[in-house]
């Protein structure tokens, strides 16, 4: 996170916008605790698979793309074990 120019602090709210977003785009109901978890997880899984093709993402604009894709990932993978 800090090589993305984000902060902690900064990390969970921009987390949490990235899981809403997921959330809304996904139609899954979660909460707000599981949409910031959902943000950051994704953000760093998301960099690393991104980061395999040499595409790097930095600052908040591209830490919350990253947490976007990465929490849609995630729900995907979620939904395809539970079935």
């Amino acid at each position: 996170m800090e090589g993305a120019g984000v902060g902690w602090i900064a990390a969970i709210i921009i987390g949490g916008i990235a899981g809403w977003l997921a959330e809304q785009f996904m139609k899954s109901n979660m909460g707000i605790l599981m949409n910031i978890l959902l943000g950051i997880v994704g953000a760093i899984v998301a960099n690393v698979i991104l980061g395999v093709f040499g595409v790097v993402l930095g600052g908040w604009i591209g830490y919350l793309i990253a947490g976007f894709v990465g929490a849609c990932i995630l729900i995907a993978i979620g939904r395809a074990i539970r079935r």
